[in-house]
């Protein structure tokens, strides 16, 4: 007999990482309940947003062939995915902070779970925050013009949009170790992100340079083709000349699998090393 185990199959180390990752999502949702100010403050600030723009800047910005409020809405969601996103790095630089991430070491779990725990459990804050955001959009004036199916996509396109994303943020979670300057360090990330886009005004108002950059920025591609999903663009607007605008669902997708391929591995690769130090 044998006195060395036997390494696992690679089917086993999967269900492994899918059950660890399963309990560390449970773990990461139950915190959210049990401490309520982080989903009540993450709600309030897309809700800020939108009355803010709907009703100081909305008056002031004409739209032809559609009403500013409507145009609004999309951008508005677009930028609370990102925003959202955020949590996960927070959530683990607190984690290091406080040791938890320490105590995850001491047990017989797949290293990948801790970071796949948390980034599904930040989809729950963004389903919670898209709900009242609808909703805020709703009283406003804000409607679904198109199908049912293509609102389907597009809340789905936000999700995935966000959690890919998130693989950014727990990368400069891992980066920055404390949860201070994790908040700086991301709003510098995220701030060009949802500004210079076509999140609040049509890129085609910016100057030049910035219309370039509004053109190939991943969040006005994920803004634009919610918008075509839930058929809030103008029948009485010019045709986007840029490929990424005119086919923006296309674009998004990318961007997903762009993210995703660059960030989960660097974070998987980071985590390592911040867990050996």
């Amino acid at each position: 007999m044998s006195l060395v185990a036997d390494a696992p199959s690679p089917l086993a180390r999967l269900t492994m990482m899918v059950s660890d990752s399963i309990t560390i999502t449970k773990r990461n949702v139950i915190k959210i309940r049990r401490v309520p100010d982080v989903l009540i403050f993450s709600t309030l600030s897309p809700i800020m947003f939108v009355l803010l723009f709907a009703f100081i800047f909305g008056s002031a910005i004409k739209l032809q062939g559609t009403s500013y409020r409507e145009f609004l809405i999309a951008g508005i969601f677009a930028q609370t995915a990102v925003f959202g996103s955020t949590f996960t790095g927070t959530s683990l630089a607190e984690d290091m902070q406080k040791g938890i991430i320490d105590r995850f070491r001491s047990l017989p779990m797949a290293p990948a779970a801790v970071l796949v725990g948390r980034t599904v459990a930040d989809v729950v804050i963004n389903v919670v925050s898209l709900v009242v955001m609808s909703v805020t959009g709703l009283l406003v004036g804000w409607r679904i013009r198109g199908s049912l199916l293509d609102a389907v996509l597009g809340y789905v396109l936000l999700l995935l949009f966000a959690y890919a994303v998130s693989w950014l943020m727990a990368l400069v979670g891992l980066l920055v170790r404390t949860p201070e300057v994790f908040n700086n360090a991301s709003f510098i990330v995220i701030f060009p992100l949802t500004f210079i886009a076509n999140t609040f005004v049509p890129s085609a108002e910016l100057p030049t340079p910035l219309r370039v950059f509004a053109d190939w920025n991943p969040v006005s591609a994920v803004t634009q083709a919610v918008r075509d999903l839930f058929g809030n663009t103008s029948p009485l607007a010019a045709p986007p000349q840029v490929w990424s605008m005119r086919h923006p669902v296309v674009t998004t997708l990318i961007w997903v699998v762009v993210l995703l391929a660059i960030f989960v591995p660097l974070s998987l690769r980071q985590f390592k090393r911040t867990v050996s130090r």
